[in-house]
């Protein structure tokens, strides 16, 4: 699996002339409740993105992966702890980070995001580039794609599965319940299909997490994991033909 960080750029050249893509994960430094790490969605970005580059064949597209960037849109996470960049700045280093990979020959980008907060923003900072740059840029969530996507709530069972396949001795034992919550979060019941409702201190008031974490289990993590990482990989293949 080539990574920028252990390539010379002449090495990088070279993927870059074959027409390889340049893979970027982002992911966030923020509270997830009691018992997950803060750098939960950037370990399982690159969790998720390690596994589908290892799912990728010879005949694939030479992929190039560049490390994590580890901080997102988090400011609904700064009741507890965070560390977070504004829209503006995260559009900013985004733009930035697809005009060096574009300056250095890549002609083929894509982004795999780890974190709900920088869904939006990523998105927009993607279609903005393609408009002034002659590129090819994807942008996805690890847990959106394929025919099966995923609601992964945020600091629940899913992220508390996951992280318990791919680092398990990161999540703290025994894993709390959540207790119940009434009335549900805004975020994660609307009131109406399509209908976005933002309440201040909606995030407090639950506690930091959408559902309860304490049935995760490791083989659910793995089933997730390769569920996801599968997706991913023919998301990657989908693309290469696509833009080829």
């Amino acid at each position: 699996m080539p990574s920028l960080t252990t390539m010379t750029w002449r090495e990088v050249r070279a993927a870059a002339d074959a027409d390889g893509i340049a893979l970027c994960p982002i992911g966030s430094q923020e509270q997830h409740a009691e018992a997950l790490p803060m750098g939960t969605d950037t370990m399982l970005a690159t969790a998720c993105v390690d596994r589908a580059l290892d799912l990728l064949g010879a005949e694939d597209p030479q992929v190039v992966r560049t490390p994590a960037l580890p901080f997102g849109h988090s400011p609904h996470h700064l009741f507890a702890a965070a560390v977070s960049l504004s829209a503006p700045t995260l559009s900013a280093v985004l733009a930035d980070l697809l005009d060096s990979l574009a300056e250095s020959g890549f002609r083929r980008i894509l982004l795999v995001n780890g974190h709900g907060g920088n869904e939006e923003i990523m998105r927009l900072a993607v279609k903005r580039f393609a408009l002034r740059a002659e590129v090819a840029v994807g942008a996805c969530s690890y847990w959106s794609l394929g025919e099966s996507p995923q609601h992964p709530g945020h600091a629940g069972e899913f992220e508390t599965s996951l992280l318990l396949a791919a680092h398990p001795e990161l999540v703290r034992s025994p894993v709390p319940p959540r207790p119940p919550v009434e009335p549900p979060a805004l975020f994660d019941r609307p009131p109406y299909p399509g209908l976005t409702v933002e309440r201040h201190g909606e995030w407090a008031r639950v506690g930091g997490q959408t559902d309860d974490p304490s049935g995760a289990d490791p083989e659910t993590g793995a089933r997730l994991l390769t569920e996801r990482a599968t997706a991913l990989a023919e998301a990657i293949r989908a693309f290469h033909h696509a833009t080829a």
